[in-house]
């Protein structure tokens, strides 16, 4: 399965083993790193914007394309959609 260059990293799974602090501490402790991972993680990316209508229009115009038609190549989505 390929991920073409769009890999996130895995999230790391917090454990505490072997520790004296009490379960409300460890709780704390736990949500602060939580807090952390939230706050420093990477802005999500914006959703790929559709193209502007009129461009698209000049386009096809351009190269003689009819827009209700389908691809040169046969695909069942029009192209710039």
């Amino acid at each position: 399965m390929s991920a073409n260059g769009h890999r996130t990293p895995l999230r790391p799974r917090i454990d505490l083993q072997g520790s004296s602090a009490t379960p409300e501490e460890a709780a704390a402790i736990a949500a602060a790193i939580e807090q952390f991972l939230r706050d420093t993680a990477p802005p999500p990316e914006k959703a790929a914007q559709r193209m502007n209508p009129w461009l698209r229009a000049g386009l096809l115009e351009g190269s003689g394309r009819d827009p209700h038609s389908q691809s040169l190549w046969g695909e069942p989505e029009r192209w710039g959609r």
